[in-house]
């Protein structure tokens, strides 16, 4: 019940990579590269068991970015054809490899990645991979010319590697797809077709990440426009809610979404976002017992996972990991008012006695049982006769 996890990414160590910045570039390469990200795994893991996360990651720290580690082992994408393009439908622009051929999946991508993860952690594991729509938007094409055909070959792509993480013993495997909040027909039409390719044969949790983005300047500016109410979700959860993916992962903390939208999501675990991670100012145990409360006035507590909005690398380190201490913290005063609330309920209440019960043996008022005296009022003793 209220079990709690992050939505992706943590904030790269100083030694692997320049701290609160994308796309960051490593600081070592070879062998020592590999042994620093191996570090820092560590440092994720610890960090996050120590804050009280129940359902831990690897932080992502074995990538620079969220698509691109995953595309680092497929056919047909050229990393070195990076092209300036503009994405999420041209909210900014990323220097982006380009697609130059058909794409397949030559070799496993992140299996060495969860055995050291897995052999590190006696939690529940969760492992994060790029979701079809988000992957295509995050490259340039010279070569489909179709992006819901490119889609679906990234898709299959993705379970081929998915099924292997399952087997190395990953509990849950969620596709990040922001793009979803911006292309909103195409969610409809050909997106969650190419999530089911994704997730086909999988028996672990499944979860889709559906969020703002990452809390930098780009995000925050376009937010501003979005109006008092963001209902994006309002468009693409009933879709969401009919297809086979478990798990929904949403932005809540600091966001303007209307928490009657999670009602359209009924039947699916959602991971309610709780930690804002667009603000550097650590959210109180309560603000985040707070907002889990709200959640769960439209879905059960079996069916709430805590969770960050997004993926916090671009934040300071301590503050991420602050942050994470109250997200465990405010799932832990919730937890223990529903188990409170839960215990009253199943407390059996003590058997009133009947009114026959109660009235029985009781003397009706001016009556005394023959052959007995009062204790408080002896019997006068006869007067004497003749005595005058």
């Amino acid at each position: 019940m209220l079990r709690t996890t992050i939505a992706g990414s943590l904030p790269k160590p100083q030694w692997l990579a320049e701290p609160e910045k994308l796309w960051a570039p490593w600081r070592l390469s070879g062998a020592e590269l590999e042994q620093a990200q191996r570090d820092a795994v560590l440092v994720a893991l610890k960090e996050q068991e120590a804050a009280g996360i129940d359902i831990v990651s690897d932080g992502e720290q074995f990538r620079q970015h969220f698509v691109h580690g995953f595309l680092a082992g497929v056919d047909g994408v050229d990393f070195q054809r990076r092209q300036r393009i503009g994405i999420r439908a041209n909210r900014y622009e990323a220097d982006c490899p380009t697609v130059t051929g058909p794409v397949r999946r030559r070799k496993p991508v992140h299996a060495e990645e969860v055995r050291f993860t897995r052999a590190h952690t006696t939690h529940a594991l969760k492992f994060t991979l790029p979701g079809p729509m988000t992957i295509v938007d995050t490259l340039a094409d010279e070569h489909y010319g179709d992006r819901a055909r490119m889609a679906m070959d990234f898709a299959r792509a993705l379970n081929e590697e998915a099924r292997e993480l399952e087997a190395l013993g990953v509990d849950f495997i969620q596709f990040d797809e922001p793009a979803f909040n911006v292309y909103l027909d195409d969610v409809e039409t050909w997106g969650v077709e190419a999530l089911h390719t994704a997730i086909s044969g999988l028996r672990c949790g499944t979860a889709v990440h559906i969020c703002y983005g990452y809390g930098i300047k780009a995000n925050t500016d376009w937010k501003r426009t979005l109006g008092s109410e963001w209902r994006q979700y309002e468009r693409i959860f009933p879709a969401l809610a009919k297809s086979r993916i478990g798990q929904v992962s949403l932005e809540c903390a600091g966001s303007r979404v209307p928490i009657g939208l999670l009602s359209l999501l009924e039947g699916k675990d959602l991971m309610v976002g709780v930690i804002d991670v667009a603000d550097p100012a650590v959210e109180s145990p309560e603000a985040v017992a707070a907002t889990i409360r709200t959640a769960l006035k439209v879905a059960p507590p079996e069916r709430v996972f805590p969770c960050t909005n997004c993926g916090m690398v671009p934040l300071a380190r301590d503050v991420a990991y602050e942050k994470l201490r109250a997200l465990a913290a405010g799932a832990a005063i919730v937890r223990g008012e529903l188990e409170k609330s839960r215990a009253r309920k199943a407390k059996p209440a003590r058997p009133q006695a009947s009114p026959a019960r109660k009235t029985a043996g009781r003397r009706k008022p001016g009556r005394r049982k023959p052959g007995r005296q009062s204790a408080a009022r002896p019997r006068k003793a006869p007067r004497a006769k003749g005595r005058g």
